[in-house]
């Protein structure tokens, strides 16, 4: 009986959350605007804001989109003439002027699967818009998100040439001033911006790092 209670609970609090959500979702202007325009999801006018600021993409940029789906930054992408890889472990529609890889980026086998859809070429930019399931605890939740970051940085100093740029999302902690800093051990520029997209009460925020110095110096052993 008490477990039964439990489950009654649990599911007309779920029931509450995904109607705030709804209700949220329907008074955003955002996500009007990206459901007229033909983009997949409201974070396009995050990455439209940043390079409007920033400049971190131009026609024929090669880009590398971890954790792309649903697809609104790849699109974007195509539509300023960009060549972009978009990788992620869940399933993505595919995309018009896109190549679409699924694949675990913590997996051994991505980077050789990454390489091929990139036939070649050296991705210039870095995105990454990537969040992990939040539990409701802010100290676990920002640490996963870390880890993301972390993730993204290791594949960012794998892969980009000297120069190039990487763009990801993030949010506030205790271990932002630590990440940021061991961005700018790798790059010239390191900049953090909230767009007005993202939404006031959320503690997102994008760390965009340009002028890659180079992949880490090897030891060299005696």
């Amino acid at each position: 009986m008490r477990f039964e209670k439990s489950i009654r609970k649990f599911n007309k609090q779920h029931s509450e959350i995904t109607k705030r959500w709804l209700k949220r979702q329907d008074r955003d202007p955002f996500v009007h605007q990206a459901r007229a325009e033909g983009f997949r999801s409201r974070a396009v006018y995050k990455l439209q804001e940043i390079h409007q600021k920033y400049g971190v993409l131009r026609s024929g940029t090669v880009v590398l989109d971890l954790g792309a789906a649903p697809g609104s930054w790849t699109q974007w992408c195509v539509h300023q003439g960009c060549y972009v890889v978009a990788v992620d472990r869940l399933p993505m529609d595919p995309l018009s002027g896109a190549t679409v890889v699924c694949a675990d980026l913590q997996d051994e086998t991505a980077e050789a699967v990454i390489q091929e859809a990139l036939s070649g070429r050296i991705p210039q930019v870095i995105l990454s818009d990537m969040a992990p399931n939040t539990t409701g605890h802010r100290a676990t939740d920002h640490l996963q998100v870390m880890a993301l970051c972390d993730l993204v940085l290791s594949w960012a100093l794998m892969m980009l040439p000297v120069g190039g740029c990487m763009v990801i999302k993030s949010f506030d902690g205790s271990e932002t001033q630590d990440f940021l800093k061991a961005c700018r051990r790798d790059f010239d520029r390191v900049s953090r911006y909230k767009p007005s997209a993202s939404r006031k009460e959320s503690s997102e925020f994008y760390i965009i790092a340009q002028g890659f110095r180079g992949p880490p110096a090897q030891e060299q052993v005696p």
